[in-house]
């Protein structure tokens, strides 16, 4: 059957995931449009194509675009990422992820918009989990700010099925890596390490370097999206029955990604250790068990998505230097 083309609206859409994301429904022939403010998005990222409009996401401009267009999928990955910002300035943190989602859900509700495909974050929304791999129903009992403001919107969504009928699944993201990746946020670990590598500096790490994370590759993320856009839903109510994790089940400490980053492109240099940051998590891994069920699991292994990423980074250095 030949895909109908939609209209889909992506936030964020010039951001890392974000621009992943909407190349990918534009290479599906959906129509795309994306809504950024640029505070770290980049406009090389805007795939062409794409109807592009500079607003913040809290703008009254940003609901009117809703309401006016009637979104099939509201593609939401626009946020404040940086658990150390959520920390340092709460109120921006909420400010961004609590305010601006509620002006693109009351937009949406008025605006008939199809569904709203939320990014939470598997890595933050449990706090210090019992079980690890650790389930959607695992209780929420985030430790930074920023965990409670994605952990509240997801709660918000809830209301908004609840009460208006509005349509959601939330996708509770590991740590993502990959192509565009800036050094925001944990996973930017993975950029930072890697510009370190090339310039032949130490990897600072944080603590002890035992922490773990679940990194999983941003094209496969890009395919959970494409599946949570269109996907049947169960007609089960509550929080955690419209979540789903993505990542790979797997723990990797930051001295062992360092170690395979550097196996991987034959670069070794020192490492420096620091304090711990607060609000940082000491285990972090997702049981993807709900979403195999769907059809999904990761295809990229952390080896070659790793070697990957550094050659990204590497070619853009590179072009940056000649230019």
């Amino acid at each position: 059957m030949p895909h109908e083309s939609r209209k889909i609206l992506v936030t964020g859409g010039a951001g890392f995931i974000g621009s992943h994301v909407a190349e990918a429904h534009l290479d599906r022939g959906d129509r795309v449009w994306i809504v950024d403010d640029l505070s770290s998005g980049r406009l090389d990222n805007v795939p062409a194509g794409a109807e592009f409009h500079r607003l913040d996401i809290a703008d009254a401009r940003t609901g009117d675009l809703i309401r006016r267009v009637g979104f099939d999928v509201i593609n939401h990955h626009a946020a404040q990422i940086d658990v150390r910002v959520s920390v340092a300035d709460p109120i921006l943190d909420a400010r961004v992820n609590v305010t601006g989602l509620l002006n693109i859900l009351e937009a949406a509700r008025h605006g008939a918009a199809g569904r709203i495909v939320f990014v939470s974050s598997g890595g933050v929304v449990y706090g210090e989990p019992d079980e690890i791999p650790t389930p959607e129903t695992a209780p929420g009992e985030p430790l930074s700010p920023y965990g409670v403001t994605k952990l509240a919107g997801e709660q918000y969504l809830n209301y908004y099925r609840e009460v208006h009928g509005l349509d959601y699944v939330a996708l509770r993201y590991g740590n993502v890596y990959g192509p565009r990746q800036d050094p925001h946020g944990e996973a930017g670990v993975v950029a930072v390490f890697s510009r370190r590598l090339l310039r032949g500096e130490p990897l600072t790490i944080y603590g002890d370097g035992e922490q773990t994370r679940d990194y999983v590759h941003v094209s496969d993320v890009v395919r959970a999206n494409l599946m949570a856009a269109g996907m049947v839903l169960c007609a089960d109510a509550g929080l955690d029955a419209r979540a789903y994790n993505v990542g790979t089940g797997i723990e990797t400490s930051v001295n062992d990604l360092a170690g395979i980053l550097e196996e991987g492109v034959g670069i070794h240099t020192a490492r420096v250790f620091e304090d711990a940051r607060p609000g940082e998590l000491r285990r972090s891994a997702l049981s993807i068990a709900r979403i195999r069920e769907r059809g999904w699991s990761p295809a990229v292994g952390l080896r070659e998505g790793l070697a990957a990423t550094f050659e990204h980074i590497a070619s853009r250095a590179e072009a940056v230097t000649v230019a």
